[in-house]
């Protein structure tokens, strides 16, 4: 899934291709996929796209007077920058946006099979999805919520939750929690400050790391994202700090990797898929 670094330098790449450009059409491609009535989407054709910008893991597409269009690609949306614009309809294609022949069209696509990708029209007043979203890692409110909350929840658990902190996903925060040398299971409230802090400090390194990464892209966003991942789904290779076979706890829909030498003291954490199936 994109992630807080990955959504920034899209947003920044979509503002250079289509930032002051006028809205002259869009293409609905999926069903369900636009998650508001009003405004009305055709409210927006004619109007100028006066930036292109994001919160948490939205983009966020700003015509003015309070109207905005959000797009959020969940677990396997992508983008497309067409230059030429194309009309075409691919399987895949959720909402295709149009600026006129002298600047590209933005194909928004999907190719998961359980959280999809959607968009909403948004007015004055209304943040829609947004409203639900918790601080951003690099803020002084992350790093108040990591420094002194009491929340008794796995700190692998808090980072993902977008209500709690918003733009972290599977990828940095196993990175995070393998650079600051804590297990994916520990709780936010049992930690030390020391450990606190350097927590924090390994999540603003590693969104640094990842946004770095991230800005040398070009066009849209590809299907393979994550490829600079330090520890995140590369279980059984080497750990890079230590050399130590690094593990993984797979869930239903998801896994935790880590350094068991780095993180949890040798122990080798239970993988609950394992575990069902020896019951």
């Amino acid at each position: 899934m994109p992630e807080l670094p990955e959504m920034q330098a899209l947003a920044e790449r979509l503002e250079g291709a289509v930032g002051g450009a006028v809205l002259t059409g869009f293409t609905p491609l999926a069903f369900a996929a636009l998650k508001t009535f009003a405004p009305d989407p055709a409210s927006l054709v004619g109007r100028t796209l006066g930036g292109v910008g994001r919160r948490g893991k939205y983009l966020v597409f700003d015509y003015g007077d309070g109207l905005r269009v959000l797009t959020h690609l969940s677990q396997g949306g992508r983008v497309d920058v067409e230059s030429p614009p194309k009309a075409t309809k691919p399987k895949q294609g959720v909402v295709r946006f149009t600026f006129g022949e002298d600047h590209p069209s933005v194909l928004i696509k999907e190719f998961g099979t359980e959280r999809k990708a959607g968009w909403w029209v948004v007015g004055p007043g209304d943040d829609g999805p947004l409203q639900r979203l918790g601080p951003e890692p690099g803020t002084p409110a992350f790093d108040e919520l990591l420094l002194t909350s009491a929340d008794g929840r796995r700190v692998h658990t808090i980072l993902r939750d977008q209500r709690t902190v918003s733009g972290m996903g599977r990828g940095y925060t196993d990175d995070a929690l393998h650079r600051a040398r804590l297990s994916p299971y520990a709780s936010l409230k049992s930690l030390s400050p020391q450990d606190r802090a350097r927590l924090r400090d390994a999540v603003d390194e590693v969104m640094a790391d990842g946004l770095v990464h991230e800005r040398a892209r070009q066009g849209g966003l590809p299907n393979k994202v994550g490829d600079h991942w330090v520890v995140h789904k590369r279980h059984g290779q080497p750990c890079p700090a230590c050399g130590t076979t690094l593990q993984r706890v797979s869930y239903e829909s998801y896994e935790v990797t880590y350094c068991p030498s780095c993180q949890t003291d040798g122990k080798v954490l239970a993988d609950r898929r394992m575990s069902r199936l020896l019951k």
